[in-house]
């Protein structure tokens, strides 16, 4: 089974909002940092957003602060991503992502790939002005 499987992506007009899902299965207790990335067509890899398993340290790329929040519910082993304010540049496909081994605050912020060991497949965001 996929360790990591994103949904609520979709097709949204302008100044509208989305909140992605991120469902982790089979992770235990070990903390780790989690992270939202997406990629646009003919652009590369964006992180967007990290936060760890705790709930403790959280990130949000300057690009989207304030239109976008990172939250998780580890009873649900899921995490959050709202996004408000949606304009069509944010179109692309949004991936979570899990880091493996120790938990550490330096990998986690700011997010960027490399630490992210665990990818899901992506959810499509697409924005129509």
């Amino acid at each position: 089974a996929q360790p990591l499987v994103e949904s609520g992506g979709g097709s949204v007009q302008a100044g509208g909002s989305l909140r992605l899902s991120c469902k982790m299965s089979k992770w235990g207790y070990a903390r780790r940092c989690l992270g939202w990335f997406r990629q646009a067509p003919g652009k590369g890899l964006e992180g967007l957003a990290s936060i760890d398993t705790a709930g403790v340290d959280k990130y949000v790329a300057d690009s989207v602060k304030g239109r976008f929040t990172i939250s998780q519910d580890s009873a649900k082993e899921t995490m959050y991503l709202q996004m408000n304010s949606l304009n069509p540049e944010d179109t692309a496909l949004y991936q979570c992502a899990a880091s493996d081994g120790t938990y550490n605050r330096g990998l986690c912020i700011p997010v960027r790939p490399g630490p992210f060991g665990y990818w899901g497949q992506g959810t499509q965001v697409t924005v129509s002005s």
